[in-house]
């Protein structure tokens, strides 16, 4: 690729070089397969090796030779990709976007990139979030840990809006802690219910290891946190001689909160998990090869399911949709 500024380690794909590598379903398919089965195609049902290629049949060219089993199956099976009626390539390229883009991607963008409905690329979006998805870790230390808000501007509501969201506590933003690793500079994030002590304490107790050194402003919730050090914002004090601030993962905040601004504008709280776990992600990833990451990505959604169903079921929280 040629060179520019950015991360000059790094092995980038081009837009282009992307389409050259997989222009059409059959050569996607064969990199999943590979991505998923290096040693050779294993049943997803039962973990047989024993296993029918070439099959005659549109969607599962694979069958397993198992007597007691003897389903077929194709690379989508088992994986976030499963029931998906889009081809293969269109998951290469979304993926392609979703690792590269920092600020993300908007399904209106996947929609018409992709030359699918506005729906399937939401929907698609959702579940490569879902691949995303990390599944734990602890970090050594020091670890950065702040929370912030996410939601409108008071200033940007409708009079009656604005009313109602000062009813509301935390005038109806989405709380979201997170957690940065000072060695790795890693990042840990999700949403939680409230910014009090006992839950933000809970967020630190899963992403810390017992006696890490934590660092945070000066809000009550974290008081009385042992091996504790703190910077005093409100008092114009961002970092400390020896070190001590929570610059890194504040810098994480901003990123998400100018994907919001600028390609999303406007998160739901009934999905807003999903968008901070993508955002952690590919924060997470941004050292590795563009192709590096995109595997990542393939690897991360063997195992998990999500259905539409599921997606736009009723969780208790706003979706943002007009009624």
């Amino acid at each position: 690729m040629t060179k520019a500024p950015g991360k000059s380690h790094r092995e980038g794909i081009s837009l282009i070089e992307i389409m050259r590598r997989f222009p059409d379903d059959a050569t996607a398919e064969a990199w999943f397969i590979e991505r998923r089965w290096p040693e050779g195609i294993t049943c997803p049902h039962c973990g047989s090796v024993s296993v029918q290629t070439g099959a005659k049949h549109k969607t599962m060219p694979f069958r397993c030779r198992e007597k007691e089993c003897a389903k077929r199956f194709s690379a989508k099976t088992g994986t976030v990709m499963e029931g998906s009626k889009l081809g293969f390539q269109v998951w290469m390229i979304a993926t392609y976007l979703m690792t590269t883009s920092l600020k993300s991607v908007s399904s209106m963008k996947l929609h018409r990139d992709l030359n699918i409905n506005q729906r399937s690329a939401w929907f698609l979006a959702h579940r490569l979030r879902v691949a995303l998805a990390h599944e734990g870790g602890v970090f050594s230390g020091p670890v950065e840990v702040d929370e912030t808000y996410m939601g409108g501007k008071l200033k940007n509501m409708h009079g009656k809006k604005r009313r109602e969201a000062r009813q509301k506590p935390d005038l109806g933003k989405t709380i979201v802690a997170g957690a940065r690793d000072r060695a790795t500079g890693a990042v840990r994030a999700q949403t939680v219910e409230a910014a009090d002590k006992e839950t933000l304490g809970a967020f630190i107790g899963t992403h810390a290891a017992p006696g890490a050194t934590i660092y945070t402003d000066e809000a009550r919730a974290y008081s009385g946190l042992p091996n504790r050090e703190s910077v005093n914002h409100s008092a114009g004090e961002y970092v400390r001689d020896d070190g001590v601030g929570t610059q890194g993962i504040e810098s994480f905040w901003s990123m998400l909160k100018r994907s919001h601004t600028g390609t999303f504008h406007k998160l739901s709280p009934k999905h807003m998990d999903r968008y901070v776990q993508e955002f952690a992600a590919r924060h997470n990833m941004r050292d590795r090869d563009t192709i590096d990451m995109m595997g990542t990505v393939a690897d991360g959604g063997v195992g998990k399911r999500l259905r539409y169903r599921e997606l736009i079921a009723d969780n208790g929280l706003a979706s943002g949709a007009r009624s």
